[in-house]
Formats: structure tokens, C-alpha cells, sequence
């Protein structure tokens, strides 16, 4: 084979993402646990054909202790009928190294395959930093999770930034401010999450800034016991100065009893865990849904007094679709009222919207409570715990329907 024309080995997780903006449907093979599966897996904008076969299954059929060989025998008894000939295969596993010989096996076989290098463990690693505001005095950048749905934010303005809800690689933040010229001065969370790990504190020390919180959120709900580390405490109406910019704190209880939003320069909402695109949040992971849902009705009401045009930047999303053609996860307030179910559910009442909320809360995660404490600083898993903690796509939103 022409080695200019030969397939590659491997793909990336950069580049993976990109075949998926662009609409294009890789056919998959997951090779995960049933588990890992059922709670994760790749998405993209189109629907995406994919076949899961846990690797112990080609193990258990294999004839000799050649991998390869055992791939491709698996291949030819089961796959020859649902395989594509055009198009690109990328097979998947938890770290990339399974996933490896089952593309080779393929390859030789004729198909174009290729293993997503780092596996799960790198897609649910990759980051993007995709530009929301570019304007003389203002910049907003959005820190977009794919595999995971979450977002965080970079406001940045003569220089300075401040870093809203940093996941949990500290180092895409540092890397990316020390690429643009700016010197981070604070960073906020507007919440203790309980899906993803912040590096929030963490970011804040290694950089000297102030780290702030709500003090309601400082303690952790389920142990009732305080953070262990240094944070300066968020009141309701409290701003803060990037460059010419302004942040102001809104205390809205619900999710937590501690949620704040950011509202930049009377225009766009930082709204954390309140308001999303396509839904809102669940107010159970504190354990407290009864107690806290008439809290969030409130708070919600109390965006809702907010201008129409203001552009709304959600903590979370749940699809891909619901990023723009820029890749942007936003919407204003006025196009959210009109399409958001949850939203649209104030119009009935505080005791309709609580019977809302109690007939939609998926399943409760029960690796939440420890990442709460890790977010209070009570319990400091390794870097190998900590992935674990995270598998997973974020489940914050209320599901359409009850489990």
C-alpha cells in the first residue's frame, strides 16, 4: 500500500469532534462493560451507528492468544453483515489499548477502522474553548466538556479574566490564559457541583485569587460539615470588577441552597445549574427536593423579571443539538420562555411546578455525595478516583419523564 494512502492507526479526540460539528457519522464499535456503556457513550449532532460488544466476549471466542487474529475472526462470524465497507469505523474502549488491536484486526481485513486514541478516558477529557463574545473591551469564552455536558466560562476584559465554574483540568485554564495575555485575578463557582469536580480552589491557590462561594454551598449537604479550604463568601448582589466589566451575584436557591448566577454587564446570565437550554435543574442532589423546589419556583420567577434579550449561558447541556452552527450552548431569556418546558411550567403555580419537579428527577447518582465532597474539600481522590467519579454524562437536568 502507497504509504501516503494508508489508514491511520488512531484518531483523537480533537479530531473526532470535529468529524462530529461537521454532521459526520463514523460508524462506532464500543468495546466497554455493559455498565460504562449504559452510562455513557459518543454522540454527535447526526445519530450515529455503532455496535457494543464488551471485549470479553471476542476474548471468550478467540481459538489462540493472538489478539488481532481474534478480532478478526469475531469480525468475520458476526460483523460482515452490519459493518460499512465506505466510510470510517472508529472503535472504542475504555483507554484505547483494546480498542487498538480490533481496529488493526479490521484493517486488515479491508475496513477503514481506526482506535480513538486514550479512549473513553480522553473523550471525556477533551476540552474546547469556543469564543460566545469578541468585542473592544470584552471577551466571553465558553469551556465547553463534550463528552460530560458541561460548561464553564472565561470573562475576560483589559487583560484580566476571571474563570466562572472551572472543571476539574486546571491547567486548560492556565495554559489558555498564558496563550491570550491575560492574568486570571478571581475565580467563582456558582454552586459546590455534584456531577463534575471543580478545580476551582485549587486554581484559585496555585494563582493567589481570591476563590468565592456561597456560604450556604460550603457545607456539605448530606454530612453537614464544612469545606476545609479558603474561599471568600458570595452575598446577594455582591460585583465584582473584571476590566471595564462588571459581574453582579444573584442569590437564587434551589439546586442548592447556595446557587448563585453572574449577570455581565446587565446582558449575558451566567446561570449555572438554574436555567439550561432545553431544561431546567433537578433540586435533589442536596437530598432536600420537597424542601428546596418551592426555593427554586422563587428564584426562577426572579430571573424571569430579567430583560428578554438577555443571552442565557447554562452550566450544563444535555444533547449536542443544542449547540449553534458557532458551537455555542446559549439563548435569550425571551427564546428560552417560549421553549422551555420547565419554564414554561411557572405559569401554573408554585404547587403545580413542585409536582412538575417531583414527577420528572431521574435517578439519583450515588457517586453525587462524594463528588460534593470533594467540592468541599472532604475527601481528595486521586487523579485515577477522581475519572471514576466522573464517568459518565452529567445527569443535573430533570429527565422528561420519571424513571
Amino acid at each position: 500500500m502507497d504509504p501516503r494512502t494508508r489508514t491511520p492507526s488512531e484518531i483523537d479526540a480533537a479530531e473526532l469532534k470535529r468529524m462530529l460539528d461537521r454532521g459526520e457519522t463514523p460508524f462506532l464499535i464500543d468495546l466497554r462493560n455493559d455498565e460504562e456503556f449504559r452510562r455513557w457513550r459518543i454522540e454527535g449532532r447526526q445519530p450515529l451507528q455503532m455496535i457494543h460488544v464488551p471485549y470479553y466476549e471476542i476474548l471468550a471466542e478467540a481459538e489462540e492468544d493472538d489478539l488481532i487474529a481474534s478480532a478478526k475472526a469475531y469480525a468475520r462470524r458476526h460483523w460482515v453483515d452490519h459493518l460499512p465497507r465506505e466510510g470510517r469505523i472508529v472503535v472504542v474502549c475504555a483507554h484505547g489499548g483494546t480498542s487498538g488491536y480490533v481496529a488493526q484486526g479490521l484493517r486488515e481485513l479491508g475496513y477503514d477502522a481506526v482506535s480513538l486514541r486514550g479512549g473513553m478516558i480522553a473523550w471525556g477529557d477533551h476540552y474546547e474553548f469556543v469564543p460566545v463574545v469578541e468585542e473592544e473591551g470584552l471577551a466571553v469564552y465558553q469551556i465547553n466538556r463534550p463528552a460530560r455536558g458541561c460548561l464553564s466560562y472565561l470573562v475576560a476584559s483589559e487583560g484580566e479574566a476571571v474563570i466562572i465554574d472551572p472543571l476539574r483540568h486546571a491547567e486548560r485554564y492556565l495554559e489558555f490564559s498564558r496563550r491570550h495575555g491575560l492574568t486570571i485575578t478571581r475565580v467563582l463557582d456558582t454552586h459546590a457541583h455534584a456531577d463534575h469536580i471543580s478545580s476551582g480552589a485549587e486554581l484559585a491557590e496555585q494563582l493567589g485569587v481570591p476563590y468565592h462561594l456561597h456560604p450556604y454551598d460550603a457545607i456539605h449537604p448530606m454530612d453537614v460539615l464544612p469545606a476545609t479550604f479558603r474561599y471568600q463568601p458570595v452575598y446577594d448582589g455582591q460585583e465584582f470588577r473584571v476590566g471595564r466589566a462588571t459581574l453582579r451575584a444573584i442569590h437564587v436557591p434551589g439546586h442548592t441552597l447556595g446557587q448563585v448566577v453572574y449577570l455581565l454587564d446587565g446582558r449575558y446570565l451566567f446561570s449555572g445549574d438554574t436555567i439550561f437550554v432545553e431544561s431546567i435543574a433537578r433540586p435533589d442532589l442536596g437530598g432536600r427536593a420537597e424542601t428546596w423546589t418551592p426555593l427554586y419556583y422563587r428564584s426562577l420567577l426572579r430571573l424571569m423579571e430579567l430583560p428578554d434579550a438577555t443571552l442565557v449561558l447554562p452550566g450544563h447541556f444535555s444533547r449536542p443539538q443544542e449547540a449553534d452552527a458557532r458551537g455555542r450552548v446559549a439563548g435569550t431569556l425571551g427564546d428560552l420562555k417560549q421553549s422551555n418546558e420547565g419554564l414554561q411550567a411557572l405559569a401554573a403555580g408554585e404547587r403545580a411546578f413542585v409536582d412538575f419537579i417531583m414527577g420528572r428527577l431521574p435517578e439519583f447518582p450515588q457517586q453525587y455525595v462524594d463528588i460534593k465532597r470533594v467540592n468541599t474539600g472532604l475527601l481528595r481522590p486521586s487523579e485515577e478516583q477522581a475519572s471514576e467519579l466522573e464517568l459518565g454524562r452529567n445527569v443535573c437536568a430533570l429527565a422528561e419523564e420519571a424513571a
